[in-house]
């Protein structure tokens, strides 16, 4: 099927070459010449496990091309898919600019009858809007049918999740809309959840909200835990292997970041808001996350009172591993406030330092490898579960820093293994490590 996709962020891109994968032909379309650029030559602008690999293949078929104009992109395609960005706005809200410019441009360039993809998460109603934006900027006698088809990708394993997923989910209040999503789709071998527009707009920001909530819940019960002597690894043990539970989103740590979890929480929330509704249970959610970012900190200044001219070595910084995303990281609060009481930071990323240059204080020392951060050092904070840091071994950190002492906000160590290194070491949710 001949099929265009607009945007090439981490969306956009992997369902664009992913769609090409199974045999469509495909063209992506982006409004950043130096992107396109680079995309043409076959490099990913962003860091997505197997995503590179997929890129060239498909480049090399024939199957995937690249376009910043509108008029050679959409040209004769069967299928349009939205995957623009919908940043959080001032007031929680999604701002829904950029698929305002995207509806606008489709609509201008359209010249034949086309199914038109939201694949962006997006508010309820949306895709009625975009609709009456197409309808009404057309320059062509040409017909639009409208559906949604919500992501439910985890960055870092988007390529994975995308073969591999639960389900896929469409809406559309056409059934021809249907019927076409779904031939598209069949290529992946997926279960395929039909229903109609608003709610699958709906079955997007619920999941992401539900997740949210898992997480923030055994945040609290983690720093509960700690106050009263029990073991949130043991807790959360125990309460996974209940089937109505479940073991996912039941490690305890410093909070949710990146691009969902944090905006489409507030999403609902504000759209909630709009319909009167308050949802109080969500509100909470995310109170426990803002705050449960700024634990490690608290945690650090309780051991050590005064971190002034101290040599802190921070390891992981994008907000999950397998990423280089930063945005709603926690290591932007970690550091912003260890700088502020005058610490000297040195940080390590595998992948993200280019884009934490970007938005974490102009005062941090980057290296590039955990030796070099933590040699010397008087403290150690770990923000990311990376593979490289998790199997870092421990007995190193005696060996390189002034006293090895270990602030673990994603626990990737357990007391165990701290107790056989003679390290102190700080987790979440669990007694502390003293050193012997």
């Amino acid at each position: 099927m001949e099929i265009a996709v607009i945007g090439t962020g981490y969306v956009g891109l992997v369902t664009g070459v992913c769609l090409a994968d199974i045999g469509n032909k495909v063209t992506c379309i982006d409004v950043d010449p130096d992107k396109i650029t680079m995309l043409r030559e076959g490099v990913s602008p962003i860091y997505e496990q197997g995503l590179t690999e997929l890129l060239q293949q498909n480049i090399e078929r024939g199957t995937l091309d690249f376009t910043t104009e509108y008029n050679e992109g959409i040209y004769g395609k069967d299928l349009i898919y939205i995957a623009v960005g919908t940043p959080q706005g001032k007031d929680g809200a999604a701002d829904l600019s950029y698929i305002v410019q995207a509806s606008k441009s489709i609509a201008e360039n359209l010249n034949k009858d086309a199914v038109i993809v939201t694949k962006s998460t997006v508010p309820l109603g949306t895709n009625d809007y975009i609709k009456q934006l197409i309808e009404s900027n057309l320059n062509k006698s040409v017909s639009v049918k409208i559906a949604s088809n919500p992501e439910f990708l985890r960055q870092g394993t988007a390529v994975y999740d995308t073969y591999n997923g639960d389900r896929i989910v469409i809406g559309a209040d056409d059934e021809e809309a249907l019927k076409v999503l779904e031939e598209v789709n069949s290529g992946f071998n997926l279960p395929i959840v039909k229903t109609d527009l608003r709610s699958a707009e709906m079955i997007k920001y619920a999941s992401n909200a539900f997740l949210a909530t898992k997480i923030s819940f055994i945040n609290e019960m983690a720093n509960l835990s700690e106050r009263i002597g029990a073991n949130i690894d043991n807790v959360a043990e125990g309460m996974g292997m209940d089937k109505r539970i479940g073991q996912s989103f039941l490690n305890a740590g410093i909070g949710y970041g990146g691009s969902c979890f944090p905006k489409d929480t507030n999403a609902i929330i504000s759209i909630g808001k709009e319909v009167n509704y308050s949802m109080p249970i969500l509100e909470s959610v995310v109170k426990v996350n803002e705050r449960q970012r700024g634990i490690i900190v608290e945690k650090i200044l309780d051991r050590i009172k005064d971190v002034k001219g101290k040599k802190v070595a921070v390891l992981g910084l994008a907000f999950k591993p397998n990423t280089d995303d930063m945005r709603e990281a926690p290591s932007i609060l970690v550091t912003e406030r260890l700088i502020k009481k005058g610490a000297e930071i040195s940080a390590f990323d595998p992948v993200a330092i280019e884009n934490a240059k970007k938005v974490l204080p102009k005062e941090i020392n980057y290296t590039s490898s955990i030796e070099e951060t933590i040699e010397d050092a008087d403290i150690a904070v770990i923000l990311t579960e990376w593979q490289e840091i998790k199997q870092f071994p421990l007995e190193d950190y005696k060996l390189k820093m002034k006293e090895p002492i270990i602030f673990d906000g994603r626990n990737c160590f357990t007391r165990e293994e701290a107790e056989r290194a003679m390290i102190e070491y700080h987790s979440i949710g669990r007694p502390t490590v003293i050193r012997n």
